[in-house]
This record gives C-alpha cells, sequence and structure tokens, in this order.
C-alpha cells in the first residue's frame, strides 16, 4: 500500500470532519495500518474518510463491499472527476482503496482487487514550491521592529530557524519538547547541536542544528519560562512542550502555519510562506551545495530515494539560471531543451552527510 505523502499547502480537497459509524471490515483495515503498519494518525483519519466514501458508493450501487467490481471503480472515478475532483485528490483515493482490497484479499474475503488496473485522471506534478537562498536568508534574519510581545518575536524567530535550519515537518516541529524523555516524541539536544524527532510512520531520526538555530533555541529558552506556568493547559505533555502559547499550551500546527504566513509578509517575501515551503527549501539548498541526494534523504527522513528525487529538479532549475544570466550565448529554449535530456544527478555516498550539513548551516550569515 502506498503511503499518503503529507497534504500540499494551498486549497485543500474538501472532506466532511465526521463520518458514520464504519463497517467492520473498514474497522478491521483501520486497524490494521494504525497498529501493524503504524501509520501516522491523520494518515489514518484520511483513509478513514475514504473508505467512508466507498461504503456510500457500494450502498448506493447496492453490492456489498467484497462484491465491488472494476466496473464500479471506474465508475466511481468518472463521478468523482466530473464533480471536479482533481486527479491528485482522486490518485489518492484509491490509493486508500487499493489497499484496503489488497489486505482483504490476503484475508481471503476477495478474490481480486477491483482497483488494481484503475488509474485516476493524469495531472502534472508540481514542483515543490522553494524560496530561493537569498529569500530564505531574508526571512530567517528578519526581526519584527514592532512586535509588541519580546516572547512572540523569539519564539516564532526560532520556529522559522529549526524548520529551515533542519528541514522539520510542522508535525516534527509541534512535538518538540524541551527535553528528552521516555515520554517525548522529539527533542533538542543542544550540546551535541542535534534535533532527535520523530516522523512519518513513527520513524526516528537525527538531524543537525546549526549555530543559528541555537542561537535563536537560546533566547526562546531564556524567555519562555514566562509562559510556561500559565494556568492548567501548562500541567501533562503541554507542559513540557517546546513550542507555547501565552497560555502555557503546545502551539498547533495552525497557529504556527497563520504566524509563518505573517512573518513572511512582514519580511517583506513577495510570496506567504507555509512551514512546508521551509522544508523543501531545506533540501534544495542543501541540494545545490553538496549535490548528496543520498544525504538529502537522510535528513528528511525519506523511506524512498525517490521521494527525494524531485528536487534535483529544482536543483536544476537553479543551474539553469545560473547559465541563462552568466553565459554570453544562452537562450531559454537551450536551457528548457536542455533539461529534457539532463540525466539524473549522481548519488554520492552519505557518510560524512552531517558533518557537512552542519558547516553549511553554521556558515549562514
Amino acid at each position: 500500500m502506498t503511503q499518503r505523502p503529507p497534504i500540499a499547502s494551498g486549497v485543500p480537497e474538501t472532506r466532511p470532519e465526521s463520518a458514520p459509524e464504519s463497517h467492520p471490515l473498514v474497522e478491521r483495515y483501520l486497524e490494521h495500518v494504525r497498529v501493524e503498519k503504524r501509520l501516522a494518525m491523520r494518515t489514518v483519519e484520511l483513509y478513514a474518510l475514504d473508505l467512508h466514501k466507498l461504503e456510500a458508493n457500494a450502498r448506493q450501487a447496492g453490492v456489498a463491499l467484497t462484491e465491488v467490481h472494476n466496473t464500479h471503480m471506474r465508475r466511481w472515478v468518472a463521478q468523482m472527476h466530473g464533480a471536479g475532483r482533481s486527479g491528485r485528490g482522486i490518485a489518492l483515493i484509491l490509493s486508500g482503496w487499493r489497499g484496503f482490497y489488497t489486505w482483504l484479499g490476503r484475508e481471503g474475503l476477495v478474490p481480486a482487487n477491483p482497483v488494481q488496473d484503475v488509474r485516476s485522471p493524469k495531472v502534472a506534478k508540481p514542483l515543490p514550491k522553494a524560496l530561493s537562498v537569498d529569500e530564505a536568508v531574508q526571512l530567517a534574519s528578519y526581526q519584527s521592529a514592532d512586535e509588541d510581545d519580546p516572547h512572540l518575536e523569539a519564539r516564532d524567530q526560532c520556529i522559522t530557524e529549526l524548520l529551515y535550519g533542519c528541514g522539520l515537518r510542522i508535525g516534527e516541529l509541534v512535538g518538540l519538547d524541551v527535553r528528552a524523555s521516555a515520554q517525548a516524541r522529539g527533542w533538542v539536544d543542544m550540546d551535541a547541536a542535534e534535533a532527535h524527532v520523530l516522523g512519518k510512520g513513527s520513524k526516528r531520526r537525527s538531524v543537525p542544528v546549526g549555530r543559528q538555530a541555537l542561537q535563536a533555541l537560546h533566547a526562546w529558552l531564556a524567555l519562555r519560562g514566562d509562559w510556561a506556568g500559565e494556568g492548567a493547559a501548562a500541567e501533562g505533555s503541554a507542559g513540557q512542550a517546546l513550542f507555547i502559547s501565552q497560555r502555557g499550551a503546545r502551539l498547533t500546527p495552525q497557529h504556527i502555519r497563520l504566524r509563518l504566513k505573517r512573518r513572511s509578509l512582514k519580511a517583506g517575501l513577495a510570496t506567504p510562506v507555509h512551514p512546508h515551503m521551509l522544508r523543501h527549501s531545506f533540501a534544495s539548498h542543501v541540494l545545490q551545495s553538496s549535490g548528496d541526494l543520498r544525504a538529502v534523504q537522510e535528513l528528511l527522513g525519506h523511506a524512498n530515494i525517490t521521494t527525494t528525487q524531485v528536487y534535483t529538479r529544482l536543483d536544476f532549475q537553479h543551474l539553469a539560471r545560473v547559465y541563462d544570466a552568466a553565459h554570453p550565448r544562452a537562450t531559454s529554449a537551450a536551457v528548457a531543451a536542455r533539461a529534457a535530456s539532463l540525466p539524473a544527478k549522481a548519488v554520492t555516498p552519505a557518510a560524512n552527510a552531517k558533518a557537512t550539513v552542519k558547516a553549511k548551516l553554521n556558515s549562514k550569515p
């Protein structure tokens, strides 16, 4: 089963917030992917919503879930496409359905997978949106002169530095605690200059933390204690959270998205920045500097290197802009033609990946 990728920024697919009680087979499957596959809770929730849609389609067609055929699937894909759902959205739904029927087949409950040969409408694969190096440094270096509360400024500065300097997912960032513990999902070891996070699939990884990010973290921790004891929200795991609100509660992903968007616009960037854009920027800039795709894969926590290879396309865009600006015989058309035939960047060993990246991060002005 293909694991659902992170939800892209922008306008999300419209999905219901709640769903009726599930079919027993659906409940068993969701327990399987949660416990045995160890998928993230948000991924399991999205699979549940997609399978509720499958149940509704089956009820409307008058067939049991175990009696759905390929023709039903093709009809439902056509209906979703006609209703305006994007090709990417349909592909994600089919991925969930395909995994469900693969599991039913292993359980001996269906003779064949009705989704096996069903494909979503083709859709162009957009490149990840990343900032230029200058834009990323401009945002990371920005200090608000009109921020009334120095606690907010220190916290938001630290959040920006860790997102860009470590390439963290937003879920990994909000899961950070002040110190390591058996219950902690993640923490920053300031002595070793490393962040330890719990990523997708409940997989742990360590990433280097640069000098600027450590300085921002020191500044935030010096002020965090003023908020940490506020109210009942500070009790339990929330009290250990690295990034908290004025009431002492752990920050939510939505809160961080809003603060980062506001900060990027105040910093003078033309495009509002979201957390995953800083992750894309981190990956693109490290790849441009090092050329080490395996190292970027390790730092991002990608299970498959094909997921990381999309950044080689961003890397070529950077080289093409340099060529266009510097070569007297350069033309955009020539660069575009050359891009189509350019082989993938060679993969080099990542034995010294963390030391190399840490040096790059520490060299930021």
